[in-house]
């Protein structure tokens, strides 16, 4: 019998894995093969992520072994080098893997595909992690949308399939073939979210029963559990999009959720046209913006960091993040206007520091929203967005849970005063810190600094 291997990435399921579906029909004339399942755990990655992301791989790669039996091959290196030497290995002429659209990964398979070709292996990409791939939704002219909202709709009538049944594979690795052992978790102080494919449908289910149907109406508020958290499982591919858009119907709630599914393929597909903003603007214009980055600047990203900012909702967000690797949508884009707004310090400086925290971290959905947020990437709204943190917070968290959840220092404070301690009879009490920058004031230092660009909507949000 043949032999194939397929190199699993960001799709650790077996369910709706077209990559895996192609793997094991790579025999002759179509026939079944045997699949060698590969995991190659690049040096790259693990320099790069934090302890929250790295733990969830893990796990998530010792849930996958136990679905296949533990047959999972498991390699440290650098993959150019060590996919020819498993297909080699193994006498396998084919390799499946699905497509990367994120700048590295094109350079990362391009290589692997020249080292393969060498040694007679053809390396086949079948499938992605989107519904839609980056570069299929274009105008009539065939240029890219820069824009989310005619974007959403061409997306939307493209469609795409409906998920497909767990492939049946014959699976042949590991303890056949040497494997190294998954690595233990590194040192970790977050509680994350629980790997694997029966968590991953567990929350999707909780969120259906309980959140789904007020979700347009909901969604902001991270004093509620209102947001399906999702984001873990999509980022490793243990649940893909589209398996989660076959479960919505027409609905208005439906139709906001299916629409945050599609801001993240719209992110991927505005990085595939333009692979330079992943840590550059968008708008080339807003490069000459004056951001700080001197000594006091990198003291106040320090203090942004840790969550002692002085604003309640800016610090419980921050607090999250750091004891769960996750933080609800609303105050991701709050807790990134004021690093921007408010301290005047360049996006890449938050947009690594979540990439770094947040078990959830995608480079493409990450830094464009830092860069929506910033002013310096999609957005076709004439003027640029200063979230006032006091106003924000007393919308979306009313009763001030949110705050006290993640701030003890805070439980006591009233209602009327969660929001802005320091405007409580007798000041700020217990270890709760003043605020470090006046909001108004660096709101005007902010919009002056914004004024290069063009016309500013001068309203508060």
């Amino acid at each position: 019998m043949s032999n194939s291997v397929m190199w699993f990435r960001r799709d650790l399921r077996l369910e709706d894995n077209p990559a895996l579906i192609a793997a094991s029909k790579a025999g002759n004339n179509g026939a079944n093969c045997e699949v060698t399942p590969l995991f190659v755990l690049d040096p790259m990655f693990l320099e790069r992520s934090g302890a929250p992301r790295l733990a969830f791989l893990f796990r998530s790669l010792r849930e996958l072994n136990r679905e296949m039996n533990g047959t999972l091959v498991v390699r440290v290196g650098n993959p150019v080098d060590v996919v020819a030497k498993v297909a080699q290995e193994v006498g396998a002429t084919e390799v499946f893997a699905a497509k990367d659209f994120a700048p590295y990964g094109q350079k990362r398979d391009a290589a692997v595909a020249a080292a393969l070709r060498k040694v007679g292996v053809n390396l086949n990409q079948v499938g992605s992690a989107y519904a839609v791939e980056p570069g299929t939704v274009r105008k009539a002219d065939m240029t890219p949308y820069a824009v989310f909202t005619p974007f959403s709709k061409i997306w939307l009538a493209h469609g795409w399939p409906a998920p497909t049944d767990k492939a049946k594979v014959k699976f042949r690795g590991a303890p056949e073939i040497a494997s190294e052992k998954i690595p233990d978790d590194p040192p970790l102080t977050a509680t994350i979210a629980a790997a694997g494919k029966k968590a991953a449908w567990d929350r999707w289910q909780y969120f259906v029963e309980n959140a789904l149907d007020k979700y347009k109406s909901e969604r902001n508020n991270p004093d509620r559990d209102g947001c399906s958290q999702m984001s873990v499982y999509l980022r490793f591919g243990i649940v893909h999009p589209r398996q989660l858009l076959a479960e919505l119907e027409p609905n208005a709630n439906h139709d906001h959720y299916r629409s945050e599914l599609c801001w993240r393929e719209f992110y991927a597909d505005v990085l595939f046209h333009q692979p330079h903003t992943t840590w550059k603007n968008l708008q080339p214009k807003m490069d000459s913006l004056q951001v700080d980055t001197d000594a006091k600047a990198k003291k106040r990203f320090e203090v942004w960091c840790e969550g002692k900012t002085g604003y309640p909702i800016i610090d419980a967000g921050m607090r999250q993040m750091l004891a769960t690797g996750w933080m609800h949508n609303r105050v991701r884009m709050i807790v990134a206007s004021f690093l921007v707004k408010d301290l005047h310090l360049p996006w890449q400086w938050g947009a690594k520091f979540f990439m770094s925290h947040l078990v959830d971290g995608d480079i493409a959905s990450n830094n464009h929203g830092w860069q929506w947020t910033a002013g310096t990437g999609t957005d076709a709204a004439p003027y640029f967005r200063v979230f006032n943190p006091v106003l924000q917070g007393e919308k979306f968290d009313p009763e001030g849970n949110f705050v006290r959840q993640w701030l003890p220092e805070l439980r006591d404070m009233p209602k009327k005063f969660v929001h802005a301690p320091w405007m409580a009879e007798g000041g700020l009490f217990s270890s709760y810190p003043a605020p470090m920058v006046d909001h108004s004031q660096e709101r005007d230092e902010a919009l002056s600094r914004y004024k290069i660009s063009g016309d500013i909507n001068r309203s508060g949000v």
